[in-house]
């Protein structure tokens, strides 16, 4: 004959009980949230990603010596990089954005959030606040791994490629790259995705010349076309 819980119960067992409890609703939470878009990946504390690393040791110091700049806060340096998806189809599918979300969570390992539409476009039959498009935007420990493996894995994977436009430039030291397919990088699986879909990264830099910004990227190792 079974038995209520009374207060009893071990204490240590209770613990342990509830200790393990916590851990399934965390996982479960966390699985949800990697369906939803990708769930936040935790930066140990103390991790210095391995292209910041060449930036402080090798590239720095060569910008310095390259411009002449007097002071080291002088040397043009990354600020944040945004990754943005347009995606026109969500108007008559929502199941596409949804993917489009999913997937940049995979490729940034961040959520991305839904962009709205800023004003009506009658001929694309677009209303103003409607969800088109998904965007994330990387500082940090973040965006130093995703540059690392936009130049060093995902570009080198583009078929047939020659390398990114060197021209690509604002004329403020910040570079624009459109890729035509998510499935260049490693964490998409191509049997699992929506749609091929399309994305744009705007890599902003304090650089105050387009030169200056070039010479940083290309030290970093961006593969512009000669």
């Amino acid at each position: 004959m079974a038995t209520a819980k009374t207060s009893n119960q071990n204490p240590t067992a209770l613990a342990a009980e509830k200790k393990a409890e916590a851990a399934a609703k965390k996982a479960a939470k966390a699985a949800a949230a990697a369906k939803s878009g990708g769930a936040p990946v935790a930066v140990p504390k103390g991790y210095l990603p391995r292209l910041k690393i060449m930036y402080r040791e090798t590239v720095a110091p060569a910008l310095k010596e390259e411009f002449g700049y007097s002071s080291p806060m002088q040397v043009p340096r990354f600020v944040k990089v945004t990754v943005s998806m347009g995606v026109g189809e969500a108007k008559e599918n929502k199941k596409i954005l949804d993917a489009a979300v999913e997937d940049m969570g995979h490729i940034t390992g961040q959520r991305a959030i839904k962009t709205k539409a800023r004003k009506s476009i009658a001929v694309f039959k677009i209303r103003e606040g409607q969800e088109i498009g998904a965007k994330v935007t990387l500082r940090g420990a973040m965006m130093w791994e995703f540059l690392d493996r936009l130049m060093n894995v995902a570009l080198p994977r583009v078929k047939d490629f020659r390398g990114v436009n060197g021209n690509a430039f604002d004329g403020h030291g910040n570079y624009s790259l459109g890729l035509n397919e998510q499935i260049i990088f490693p964490e998409i699986d191509f049997d699992k995705i929506e749609k091929i879909m399309g994305l744009n990264i705007a890599i902003c830099t304090t650089a105050s010349t387009d030169k200056e910004a070039k010479s940083l990227l290309a030290r970093m190792g961006m593969p512009f076309r000669k």
